[in-house]
């Protein structure tokens, strides 16, 4: 790209101008979003270490071993056919073991 060297260049004080009148003029608009986080909603999705949980039930949908999957026998992970390294004493060995 040529540069054409004979433009005025700007000065230092003339960048912070721009930048200022730009900062000035995202202030005052109104499209811009901020976010407002409440201290208390904040802290209620954190959980302490040692917390009683006895009385929360976990609902998670467990599915059996596809057709396309094994269980490797060192880490013991369901994997794709794909990740399945070789087999080590007659037993599958994903790659991530191998």
């Amino acid at each position: 790209m040529a540069t054409d060297y004979d433009t005025p260049r700007k000065t230092d004080d003339d960048v912070n101008e721009d930048s200022i009148e730009e900062l000035k003029s995202r202030r005052n608009d109104k499209s811009a979003s901020s976010v407002d986080i409440d201290d208390f909603e904040a802290a209620e999705g954190m959980e302490l270490p040692g917390a009683d949980l006895s009385n929360e039930e976990l609902s998670v949908r467990v599915l059996p071993r596809q057709a396309d999957e094994f269980t490797c026998m060192s880490c013991f992970l369901v994997h794709h056919r794909s990740q399945l390294a070789g087999e080590k004493n007659g037993q599958p060995i994903c790659r991530d073991c191998e």
